[in-house]
């Protein structure tokens, strides 16, 4: 009689890194003399992790999310989001990537005027080929989410600043990025305002959500999981809070 060893199921591949930043620099061309942006920064970020980049004007944080993003191209480096390289893409390939994996807040809302609240939250799902019917569900249930659900057939000049970044943040979340990154979100709002935007981001980090969150306010910073500091270019290493980040997010920079 023979016996068959029992067979063993191949363990699952960990999931990849949301974010991988490897050796980035990004010079731009000024009058006087070039700006050193971004000098050679390294940050991992895991799925699911809630990280403030926080740092004087000037930095370079803002320059490191529009290059997360796919909206400016590095001089050097790597950088790769959800497994899937950034740098070295077509425009096309870029936009692709965007509607798959990154959602983007802005400071200024950046909403479209004409139309209304529902179809602003819909329209990146259905310019990503979703159906009408199934892209306006989504954007209803996000903004009942949100607390704004009741605001579907408003146009969002008559919201309140709150509101529209509520909104801001529904259609950043249409297509379930990978990444939401978020540029100074409570910049433009009073107090009121503001708290209520890092409650909802809190909220969504609870959630699974994975965030990048740009700032200079420390009160904003503290709301995220690990603060990484950055000053003229670089991210400082040997931070306290990114050393108590452990796997979860490390961050070191490079001269």
């Amino acid at each position: 009689m023979t016996s068959t060893a029992p067979t063993s199921t191949p363990a699952a591949s960990p999931a990849p890194d949301a974010l991988v930043v490897q050796g980035v620099r990004k010079t731009f061309e000024a009058e006087n003399a070039p700006v050193r942006a971004l000098r050679g920064v390294n940050l991992t970020v895991a799925a699911g992790s809630f990280v403030a980049l926080m740092g004087p004007s000037g930095c370079g944080k803002s320059t490191l999310l529009n290059l997360i993003a796919g909206l400016d191209v590095p001089d050097e480096g790597s950088i790769t989001v959800a497994g899937e390289q950034v740098t070295g893409r077509s425009e096309d390939e870029l936009a692709r990537m965007r509607r798959q994996h990154i959602g983007i807040v802005f400071q200024f809302f950046n909403l479209l005027e004409g139309m209304t609240v529902l179809e602003n939250v819909a329209l990146p799902a259905i310019i990503a080929g979703k159906r009408r019917r199934v892209a306006e569900t989504r954007a209803r249930d996000l903004l009942d989410l949100l607390g704004i659900g009741d605001k579907v057939a408003a146009m969002p000049g008559v919201l309140s600043g709150g509101q529209r970044q509520r909104l801001a943040i529904a259609r950043a979340l249409a297509n379930e990025p990978t990444l939401l990154l978020a540029d100074e979100p409570t910049g433009a709002l009073d107090s009121a305002g503001g708290q209520e935007v890092i409650e909802l981001l809190s909220r969504l980090h609870t959630g699974g959500q994975t965030i990048i969150l740009v700032t200079h306010a420390p009160d904003v910073a503290a709301a995220a999981q690990i603060v990484v500091r950055m000053r003229d270019g670089r991210i400082l290493a040997g931070d306290e809070d990114v050393a108590a980040a452990g796997a979860d997010v490390t961050a070191i920079g490079s001269l």
